[in-house]
């Protein structure tokens, strides 16, 4: 039966018996969620309180709901290839009913106990994802960490990348200073034996040197959340952020790409699925592996089914307080871990402290400038990227996990991720078949120790078949057996070492059969598991004269041609 962490937390008296521990790792970790937040939002085309309303509506619902105890969940980086095309055809109301749809494909898949299959996603079908989505991410911030601006068009990855090149020449010098000298904080602040995040103190450092700048009336203004967004709040018009906590709407009444409410119909769903199906996927792959990575921090056990239920309540629920989907942060947990989280506690409380900054910050938030965010995207695409496990992958990984690695990667940059998506599960499926088909052999038995009186018995062929038969590997595993010499009247099959066959499997096999019985041979197989046995006779298997025969010896081959 599925429970959530914060009930098993409760139930075993954790919850409460570690509150301090669990009080200072949510302040810490709500520390880095705020400017990530923030920043994350507007990579994904939507102005930055989205992300925080992300932050403080689907962390708290995640946490309440969810399969692990240390998740910290929020709007991540792995999203924003796919939400800022929703948002650039569909606008924020698009994007919010395709959050909504996708958090309804999460509850199934978690209702259908499929949470420990999309664990099994290949590895080099992972690292394509992330080492593609980080240089996505990395690439759209040149724009704002340069300050340059470039012409209309342009979008995909190569059109932009033109269209960037094209436009160099309108470079700010007060941005790029300000960027470049805020991500320089980011990377040299890790060699700091210090427990303030770095991402805090670049921060920091760029809003204090934009205010300095911009105080000085020859230099050109430094852009600045304030200057770029705006809000509207009863009737007045405000800069930046709008200090108020994420309210109730309905996210089908939001303005689409024109300004109108997307409205909700059987074609908005249909035409968003494709959207809403790639960030179920990709954010149940991130939820689950985050968890993973925790699990092996902590020696904890997460509930994956349950994990994926939180997620997918959590994305049904933030699109009616104006939040973007929300997935676990791999980066914001090993934080928590690290500082001494361990009950959904700190996912809480890091929820809360993002709103009380709301409430009483949002001014000062505002004055951050877009190139000091632009600059921790940049760090954040480049951990994300994992750079020594991409380079490790290509020197020492078999040369068709390195091809689909590649293929993931350039499908997630030069296409776009609904498409890399569908097909690295396309190619995480091939590699999972090419792997089973390579545990399942057969080979000629009749000289074997074990089955020496096999070799006593002329006209009797014994053969050995190992692993599992499934429609990948049934063909392969069989295929030797209908090349027999004409002198052999009956096959024996030994297959007390295959675990599973499913239905392809006993196909192959009663063709098998048919093409000897059509020779006057017969097939028998040799201590069949019992399990597998009910399974082929419901089929019709061996209940009929199809030439095949389930014996316990081979003392029975002898019997029948008696």
């Amino acid at each position: 039966m599925l429970a959530s962490a914060l009930l098993s937390s409760l139930r075993d008296g954790s919850l409460l018996g570690t509150y301090r521990q669990n009080l200072i790792a949510g302040l810490t970790v709500g520390v880095v969620a705020l400017p990530l937040s923030m920043g994350l939002a507007i990579a994904s085309g939507v102005p930055p309180q989205h992300g925080l309303y992300t932050a403080i509506v689907g962390g708290l619902i995640i946490a309440l709901s969810g399969g692990s105890r240390v998740n910290i969940s929020g709007p991540t980086a792995a999203f924003v290839v796919i939400l800022l095309p929703v948002v650039q055809q569909y606008g924020l109301g698009g994007l919010l009913m395709s959050g909504l749809i996708a958090g309804a494909i999460m509850v199934g898949l978690g209702l259908l106990r499929l949470g420990r299959f999309i664990q099994a996603i290949p590895y080099p079908v992972v690292i394509g994802f992330t080492a593609g989505i980080g240089t996505v991410i990395a690439f759209l911030q040149v724009k704002d960490l340069f300050g340059i601006t470039p012409g209309p068009g342009g979008a995909h990855f190569l059109e932009k990348a033109w269209g960037y090149a094209l436009a160099m020449h309108t470079v700010q010098w007060q941005e790029l200073l300000v960027g470049l000298s805020t991500l320089a904080l980011v990377f040299l602040w890790k060699r700091v034996n210090s427990g303030i995040p770095g991402y805090l103190i670049a921060l920091v450092w760029g809003t204090l040197f934009a205010l300095v700048l911009n105080s000085v009336e020859a230099f050109p203004n430094v852009e600045t959340i304030a200057t770029r967004f705006s809000y509207v709040l009863g009737g007045t018009t405000g800069a930046g952020i709008p200090p108020i906590a994420p309210s109730w709407t309905l996210p089908w009444l939001l303005p689409g790409a024109d300004g109108q409410p997307v409205g909700i119909s059987f074609d908005l769903v249909q035409t968003l699925f494709r959207a809403a199906f790639a960030i179920a996927f990709l954010g149940a792959l991130e939820s689950l592996l985050c968890a993973v990575v925790a699990d092996g921090m902590t020696g904890q056990q997460h509930d994956p089914d349950g994990e994926l239920i939180g997620q997918g309540v959590g994305n049904m629920v933030v699109p009616f307080f104006g939040g973007i989907p929300v997935t676990a942060a791999i980066a914001r947990t090993a934080l928590n871990v690290r500082t001494g989280g361990t009950t959904p506690l700190a996912a809480i409380v890091h929820s809360l402290f993002v709103l009380l900054a709301v409430l009483l910050m949002a001014q000062a938030l505002s004055q951050i400038p877009m190139a000091s965010m632009a600059a921790v995207l940049v760090a954040v695409a480049w951990n994300m990227s994992e750079p020594k496990h991409v380079i490790h992958l290509i020197r020492n990984a078999p040369g068709a996990e390195v091809a689909v690695f590649a293929t993931c990667y350039a499908l997630t940059v030069l296409v776009d991720m609904q498409v890399a998506v569908a097909a690295g599960m396309v190619l995480a499926a091939v590699m999972f078949i090419r792997r089973m088909s390579e545990l399942s052999s057969t080979s000629l038995m009749q000289d074997h120790p074990a089955h020496a009186h096999g070799g006593q018995m002329p006209g009797v062929v014994l053969y050995d078949v190992n692993g599992p038969l499934f429609f990948g590997a049934a063909h392969k595993a069989l295929k030797i057996i209908s090349s027999v010499d004409r002198s052999v009247h009956s096959v024996v099959l030994d297959v007390a070492d295959v675990s599973m066959m499913d239905t392809t499997a006993m196909v192959n096999l009663r063709s098998t059969a048919d093409l000897l019985s059509s020779r006057n041979i017969r097939l028998y197989l040799l201590h069949t598991q019992a399990q597998i046995e009910e399974k082929m006779r419901r089929f019709g298997l061996g209940v009929t004269d199809n030439g095949l025969i389930f014996i316990a010896s081979l003392d029975q081959v002898r019997a029948s041609r008696g």
